[in-house]
This record gives structure tokens, C-alpha cells and sequence, in this order.
């Protein structure tokens, strides 16, 4: 598992599973399992800009960006590349 992986797990565990059970995979959606709900999804934007320093637009506010440690990974490296260019 990657260093952002294992960050971003660790963020879910403590803020919406409060330190229980983890056993959910890197590519489980964290809506089908209730795990994030619509409120949590404004925490984990908040979270996001903050530590890694990224603008999450309301264009990027998808599934396919959120839903997932898998996704979050995918999105965050592709905005911090962005910012970079």
C-alpha cells in the first residue's frame, strides 16, 4: 500500500469509522457501504485541500473522484500533477 493510500485510509478510519474496522479494499465505494454519507463527502474536501493542498471544484465532486481509496489516489495525483504544469 502505497504512502497516499495508507494516509487517506487512516483519515476514513479515524473520522468516520472513529479508529473500528478497516477491513474494507482499497477499491470498496465508501457510499455502498455507508461509510461516507453527503455530509462526510464536505469533510473529506476539506480534508483533501487542506493537507494536500489541491482545489476540489464542484466539476470534481464525482464518484469517480470520491468514492474510493482507489479513486481518491487516482484524483489527487492527477490534481497535483495539474497544478504542477
Amino acid at each position: 500500500m502505497s504512502n497516499l493510500a495508507a494516509s487517506l485510509r487512516e483519515f476514513i478510519k479515524e473520522n468516520f469509522l472513529f479508529g473500528g474496522d478497516d477491513s474494507f479494499s482499497d477499491d470498496d465505494s465508501f457510499l455502498d457501504l455507508g461509510i461516507v454519507d453527503s455530509t462526510g463527502v464536505l469533510e473529506l474536501i476539506t480534508h483533501l485541500e487542506e493537507t494536500y493542498d489541491i482545489v476540489v471544484e464542484d466539476t470534481d465532486l464525482v464518484p469517480e473522484n470520491l468514492d474510493s481509496i482507489t479513486n481518491l489516489q487516482r484524483f489527487i495525483t492527477s490534481k497535483s500533477v495539474g497544478a504542477l504544469t
